[in-house]
């Protein structure tokens, strides 16, 4: 196993997208450079929340080495090179490489892929010899493969293999890993606070796009021990980061962002723009969010 280095907040980056549905770069860009004034330290590109599924193979690595070239060291990089085929998702990893990114975030096997734990080790092993450190992400009920604690110590003896992304929502789960001693990362945006207080040694965070300096206010004082000042902070996040996960998770996300100054455009089809009355309830549970995240 590689050494962990993706502490604190990894901001899962929406992707944006223009009046066409086409990626806009340049607003990736602008969007970067905006989160990194906040005080982000790490970044997803090419995420779930930035509609990693409904990017081609091309235009996933247009996101990567565009948003690589402008944090350009300043911030970390992870990522998602999740495919069907194993043999794309090393070629998508080795892209990411070349593009500078220090990680890379991929799901097991889906789609009647290899459900045994010797198929899906075999799969990440093959992952992490395309040379970056690999985290693998635990969404059980979208692709019907849980890493358990037991399949999570055999990843872990993969040269390469860097932790294990926990998006189940469970809590008790993700303590499950957690007290294997291994590095996990909470990637439930509901859990946040009780996953750092549990031991997560990091987070992968969609709801960041929307408050990313109030999420880092919770990391910072959960980092320092300051358990009644993380409280305070989450009383601002809980009930928009409830609603997003709710459902309708990413088109929330994009509606939310963009009320608070972080807009990415609308998520790409087949997704939709969320209706007016969602919309209504999104701005009640920002609250003094949107105020205060314009201020940046």
């Amino acid at each position: 196993m590689t050494a962990f280095a993706f502490p604190g907040l990894n901001l899962a980056l929406a992707t944006p997208f223009d009046e066409a549905g086409r990626i806009d770069l340049d607003r990736l860009e602008q969007n970067i450079e905006r989160y990194l004034a906040a005080g982000i330290q790490g970044f997803v590109l090419s995420s779930g929340t930035g509609m990693h599924v409904y990017l081609s193979s091309e235009e996933a690595g247009q996101v990567i080495e565009r948003g690589a070239k402008v944090i350009n060291g300043r911030a970390r990089i992870i990522a998602q090179t999740s495919a069907l085929m194993a043999e794309d998702v090393v070629a998508r990893t080795r892209r990411a490489a070349d593009a500078g990114a220090d990680g890379v975030m991929v799901l097991p096997p889906f789609f009647e892929g290899p459900t045994d734990d010797e198929g899906i080790v075999d799969f990440y092993a093959e992952v992490a010899g395309a040379g970056l450190p690999v985290i693998g992400y635990n969404v059980p009920h979208a692709v019907g493969v849980e890493i358990t604690p037991g399949l999570y110590r055999k990843l872990a003896q993969i040269p390469g293999f860097a932790s294990v992304k926990d998006s189940s929502g469970d809590l008790g789960a993700q303590a499950s890993l957690i007290r294997t001693g291994l590095p996990v990362m909470n990637g439930a945006d509901t859990l946040a606070p009780y996953a750092l207080y549990a031991g997560a040694a990091g987070l992968i965070w969609g709801g960041a796009n929307i408050a990313p300096r109030a999420c880092l206010a919770v990391v910072r004082a959960a980092a320092e021990g300051r358990w009644s000042d993380a409280r305070a902070a989450w009383a601002r996040l809980e009930p928009i980061m409830s609603l997003i996960w709710a459902g309708d998770y990413v088109q929330a996300v994009y509606a939310a962002a963009d009320l608070t100054g972080h807009g990415a455009g609308s998520p790409r089809k087949p997704l939709r723009a969320l209706p007016g009355d969602r919309i209504a309830a999104i701005r009640e549970a920002l609250g003094d969010l949107i105020q205060s995240e314009r201020a940046l």
